[in-house]
């Protein structure tokens, strides 16, 4: 399908597609999708108890499953690649951007994003999804009693852009990031601060003008994104 520079691949998302999380959801960017969940436990981590330092903590963990990609991509025995590493800790930096930890003293949170399909943008995809997972686990937690308010500030949400043929475009697939002279992940609140932008010229150098086009772009696919995420959860 032909796509507009500005416009969003087709969103899908599913919730509750696991048994065990608190919170678990699908999000589809087109031919990408990832698996996210929340899981729960009722303790502060180690490092926390021994530094003396009170709050709960959120993590992230992200992996690409072996048949996510067009050539099999073979399970880790020896630890995280360097990619995967990076990514998991933008999921985890992302996500407690928006999160008061003292509101979740003495729980983790643990949020596992899951490759399905790889079709460019999924460290994205993750975030979008985790925000989901999460949401949905801080709603269990609040009906079992075991937190007494929501410890989530607002929605978040991220999106890829670049520059493409010297235009600025909106969540590349793996075609369009493959041939992009530049690109760009942005991850943003709901009231539109920046959490994170990484951005390089693969290909070129790139202007002040187009970095603030890309910007402006990111910034209305977010807010398209977390008006989805929003929709999604009050469904259900």
């Amino acid at each position: 399908m032909h796509r507009a520079h500005d416009q969003l691949r087709n969103i899908e998302i599913l919730t509750n597609v696991q048994k065990h999380p608190l919170g678990s959801a699908i999000f589809a960017a087109g031919n990408t999708r990832v698996l996210c969940s929340a899981s729960v436990k009722n303790e502060s981590p180690r490092w926390k108890k021994e530094q003396g330092v009170t709050g709960g903590w959120l993590t992230a963990e992200y992996g690409m499953l072996p048949g996510s990609t067009s050539t099999r991509k073979s399970r880790s025995t020896k630890g995280l690649d360097g990619r995967s590493t990076e990514i998991q800790r933008l999921i985890g930096r992302s996500l407690r951007a928006v999160v008061d930890l003292e509101k979740i003293d003495g729980v983790t949170i643990n949020l596992d994003c899951d490759v399905l399909d790889a079709d460019g943008g999924t460290r994205c995809a993750s975030i979008n999804g985790a925000a989901i997972a999460l949401q949905l686990s801080v709603n269990k937690l609040l009906e079992q009693g075991l937190i007494e308010e929501s410890p989530i500030k607002e929605m978040i949400g991220a999106v890829s852009v670049g520059i493409l043929d010297g235009k600025p475009v909106l969540d590349l697939d793996y075609d369009w990031d493959s041939r992009a002279e530049v690109d760009m992940n942005v991850v943003m609140t709901e009231s539109g601060k920046f959490v994170e932008i990484q951005g390089t010229g693969e290909e070129a150098v790139f202007s002040a003008e187009q970095l603030s086009a890309m910007l402006d772009l990111a910034g209305s696919g977010i807010k398209e994104i977390i008006q989805r995420q929003k929709e999604i959860l009050k469904e259900g």
